[in-house]
Formats: structure tokens, C-alpha cells, sequence
């Protein structure tokens, strides 16, 4: 029964964006059919979840009878059901705010009859990426989500985001040739794709063609995970999309290359030494990240530089590569993915009503906006790592696997994860005091509130740190669905102690992955 739930994960939203896209001149329908795709993925994750956790066996689907590994193969795990919920919350949440935006706008920036069912296929893409059991599926999902978001993120066809959507679509076809040129070796080393096969063929390979073949795959995997040097791209591309479509990247995107990195670390390339090399990347990633959001005045491109930061924390446990790593690893992956989703619908609040998003520029929105200033109070201390929040809890975790794994570069990684935690609380401070705490007549060019009040129209356009101030109202579905989100990060903190347990038993499976393939191959590999 539960087997049959596995390709709905990605057939509804497919369905869905092919309705969507036949409906395209009747939006309420659109708005219906993305809700309830989301909705049923959601419900369907969730009692997927709930399967594997209670027998501990994935679930295994041989999508048209044909057996592996000349079939293709959907595989559904602890590590991989916990990325489909988590995903399928988040894009649930962003959909809503992305429909009352529109709302609000009366759609002059979101064509909406492109924008539903773009927003299903990537959503397809990145749920078969998370379930793909063989490399050229996880491909297909990765290809899949790609072609969506260029889409995506140059909607509207302003210049800024034609030229970030250049930028984004040349470094995406760079990665996905050294993804598919990867695979390619990797066949032509064990002549196959299957992932639970060659957990055993690589191990049967010299150390020194395990070592190019990892390489290979890790090299694009980090250009999409946007880990340090590869990064470059990320802080442009991101901050000049919608607001929705900004959050989904930042929130969901990098993390589908850091989930492939630990599929493939941990199932096909658990003997090769790289511990010392990923030590060494994750720690520049934090240090330049967070300086980089340190120089800046705009808060979508400081959180993008956050969000690079924030990435070497999981490399760093994928380095560490114990159970107590790995589980804190995949608490803080999802830690990090509704905390960064949330924030990014906050400065999306921000950016209406203070009509910028520029530090330069917003002044007095605890005074304008009160609630609004909690979201952002709340999020901000919890991407800082401020007990009890889940960052914190997060983070401590990581630091005792780390600590119990001593080296000197692991203690040098240990107080560069520290230093990070508080550069990105202060920064986030520096939002804090700047946007709201100071008031608006301390602001560079402030005008009186009755020139202030006459700039004020609906005809809001995304605001930059050069353009001309203006505002808007929120409706109630945006400020609902960030409320939303932010409440499922405070329930990352209350109910931490499950989550965790549930992340270190997924971690058990990830490090061990004889489970994984006697669950494909039940007989013995061919």
C-alpha cells in the first residue's frame, strides 16, 4: 500500500502543472489544483515517513515492473521522506504567500498562468531528486527543477533579472555538464547507474579511480550546494527574483545538492579519505559567507550571504561522517531550510511596507509594522543560533560530534562555526537596529510623512537599494503563510527531541548502507 504512495510524490505536482497550464485562463482554478498537488504530496510524505520510521526498511517502488538495474528505481528512506516533508511544507507555505501577493497586486508582475505550473514542475523535479534511486534519475530531477527556476526567477522580465537569470542559467548548464559528465565515468567504470549496485562495484575499484570518480560528482554537486569557491553565483542571481520565488531558491535549492552529497558520500564513496578536503571547504564557506553578508546593505543580499555561510555547517558534519555528524547534519539541514524559506517571506513583508530593502533606506518599521518586526526578531534569533532555537540546538550537535572526532582542523572548524554563529547574529542585528528599532526620521533623505504618504501607491515594484522608496500593503494570506512558517521553526524547538531522534535514526541508515541495498536488491546484488 504504501509503495503506491512513492510516485504520486512526484506524478501529482506533474498532473497538477499539466491542469495548471490548460487552465491558464481561469487562475482561481490554478490556485485550487497547486494548493491540493501540494496538499496531497504533503499528506503523502507524511505517512511515507511515518512507514519507514516504524519498520526501518525503505520503501523500494520498481516504477514499471522492470527490475533494477535495468529499471529505473524510486527509493524512499528516513534521509529522503524527511527532505520530501520538509520540502512539500515549505513550497506549500510559499504558494500561498506567492497567491496573496498576487492578490494583492492584482498579478502586474507575476504572469500567474506561467507561474503555477512552473512552480509544480520544479516542485516534481526536486521530490524526484530526493527519491531518485538511481544517478541518471537523480539527473532528470535535477534537470527538472533547473529548467522550471530559470523560468522562475525571470519573471516579470525586468533587466536586473534577465541578467541574473543569465548568470544562474550559465553556471546551472556548467554544473549539470559536470554532473552528467560524472555519470558518464562513473558508468564507464562499473557500468551501471544504479546507486544501490554501485555501493558495492565502487568499493571493488583502485582507491585512486574512487577518488576521480567522487571528485567528479562532488565538483557539481557543490556548484549547486553553492559551497565556497563555487559560490560566486549565488548572492547575485537570488535577490533580484520575486519574493516567493527567492525564498523557495534560498530555502530548497542548495539543499538538494547538499542532499546528493550525502547520498553519495555515505552510499558509493564511503571508503574514500575526504575528510581533511571537506573540513578545509566547509570552513572557508563559513568564514567567507558570512563576511561577505558583513559588507552588505541590502538584507536579501546579506541573507543570501548567510545563506552560504550557513552551508559549511553541513559540510562540515558530512565531513565528520559519524552517526551523531550525520544526524545532526540532517537536523540542521531542515533547521536551515524553514528558518532561511521564512526570512526570505519576511523581507518580502519588508520590502512592502518599507518599499526597499536596503538598510540605507527603512527606518520606524517596529512602529509601522510591529508584527512584521516580530517575524523578523524571531527568525533572525534563530538563524543566530540563540538557545533554545533550533540554530542553537543545531549547532551544538555538530560541535559535540565534532568535538568527539579531535583534530586540530576540527577544532579550528569548531571556533569558525562559532565565530560565524555570532557574525550572523550581529548582521542580523545590524538589520534589526537599522530597519526598525531606529526611527524613520533618522534616515538619509527623510521626507515628512505627508510627501511620504503621497509616494505610497500599489504600483510596487521589488525594491532596490537605488530606486525610489515606495510601499504597499500585505495582505493577510502573505503575512499568514510567514506566520506559518516561522511557527514551524519555533516547532523545530519544541519538539527538537523527537526530531532529533528521528534525524539520528535516518543517520544510522545513511552510514550504513547495507539497508539500503538489500532493500533494492533483496536477493543479493547481480
Amino acid at each position: 500500500m504504501s509503495s503506491a504512495l512513492v510516485p504520486l510524490l512526484v506524478l501529482l505536482p506533474l498532473i497538477g502543472a499539466a491542469v495548471t497550464l490548460i487552465l491558464g485562463r481561469y487562475p482561481r482554478l490554478q490556485i485550487v489544483i497547486s494548493v491540493s498537488a501540494l496538499t496531497l504530496v504533503t499528506a503523502a510524505a507524511a505517512v511515507l515517513l511515518a512507514v519507514v520510521d516504524h519498520s526501518g526498511e525503505p520503501v523500494v517502488v520498481r516504477v514499471g515492473g522492470w527490475e533494477p538495474p535495468f529499471g529505473i528505481v524510486l527509493v524512499v528512506d528516513r534521509l529522503s521522506a524527511i527532505m520530501v516533508v520538509v520540502s512539500a511544507l515549505m513550497l506549500l507555505g510559499v504558494l500561498v504567500f506567492a497567491v496573496g501577493q498576487g492578490i494583492a497586486d492584482r498579478d502586474r508582475d507575476t504572469p500567474v498562468s506561467i507561474f503555477h505550473p512552473t512552480y509544480l514542475i520544479l516542485s516534481a523535479g526536486l521530490f524526484d531528486a530526493f527519491i531518485a534511486g538511481d544517478l541518471f534519475n537523480m539527473y532528470v530531477g535535477f534537470e527538472m527543477l533547473l529548467a522550471a527556476s530559470y523560468v522562475l526567477l525571470t519573471l516579470g522580465g525586468t533587466g536586473s533579472r534577465i541578467r541574473a537569470g543569465v548568470t544562474y542559467v550559465v553556471v546551472s548548464l556548467v554544473s549539470s555538464l559536470l554532473f552528467l559528465g560524472a555519470i558518464a565515468l562513473i558508468y564507464g567504470a562499473t557500468g551501471t547507474v544504479t546507486m544501490a549496485l554501485l555501493s558495492e562495484r565502487i568499493r571493488a575499484l583502485p582507491l585512486d579511480v574512487q577518488m576521480i570518480l567522487c571528485v567528479a560528482l562532488l565538483i557539481g554537486f557543490a556548484v549547486k550546494a553553492a559551497v565556497f569557491p563555487l559560490s560566486f553565483w549565488l548572492p547575485d542571481s537570488y535577490p533580484t527574483a520575486p519574493a516567493p520565488v527567492t525564498a523557495v531558491f534560498a530555502g530548497l535549492l542548495t539543499k538538494v545538492g547538499v542532499y546528493a552529497i550525502i547520498r553519495t558520500d555515505r552510499l558509493l564513496f564511503f571508503d574514500v579519505p575526504l575528510m581533511v578536503p571537506l573540513l578545509i571547504v566547509g570552513g572557508l564557506t563559513m568564514l567567507i559567507g558570512i563576511l561577505g553578508a558583513l559588507a552588505q546593505a541590502d538584507v536579501k543580499r546579506l541573507l543570501s550571504f548567510t545563506l552560504v555561510s550557513h552551508i559549511g555547517y553541513m559540510i562540515f558534519g558530512v565531513a565528520i561522517g559519524t552517526e551523531l555528524a550525520m544526524g545532526a547534519t540532517i537536523y540542521y539541514i531542515v533547521h536551515h531550510i524553514a528558518v532561511q524559506t521564512a526570512l526570505f517571506l519576511v523581507v518580502g513583508l519588508i520590502e512592502r511596507v518599507g518599499g526597499s530593502t536596503s538598510i540605507t533606506r527603512l527606518g520606524g518599521l517596529l512602529k509601522k509594522a510591529p508584527f512584521v518586526a516580530a517575524l523578523f526578531f524571531i527568525g533572525a534569533l534563530n538563524l543566530g543560533g540563540i538557545p533554545p532555537f533550533s540554530g542553537f540546538l543545531g549547532k551544538v550537535g555538530l560541535f559535540e560530534a565534532g568535538a568527539q572526532s579531535p583534530s586540530p582542523l576540527v577544532y579550528a572548524l569548531l571556533a569558525a562555526g562559532a565565530i560565524t554563529s555570532l557574525l550572523t547574529l550581529y548582521a542580523l542585528m545590524r538589520v534589526w537596529n537599522m530597519a526598525f528599532w531606529r526611527p524613520k526620521a533618522e534616515v538619509e533623505g527623510y521626507e515628512s510623512p505627508l510627501i511620504e504618504s503621497l509616494q505610497e501607491s500599489p504600483e510596487t515594484t521589488n525594491g532596490t537599494a537605488t530606486g525610489v522608496a515606495t510601499a504597499t500593503r500585505n495582505s493577510a494570506l502573505m503575512t499568514g503563510a510567514t506566520t506559518g512558517l516561522i511557527a514551524i521553526t519555533v516547532a523545530l524547538t519544541v519538539f527538537a527531541g523527537p526530531l532529533f531522534g528521528l534525524t539520528q535514526r535516518a543517520a544510522v541508515n545513511v552510514v550504513t548502507p547495507e539497508v539500503y541495498v538489500e532493500s533494492v536488491f533483496p536477493g543479493g546484488t547481480p
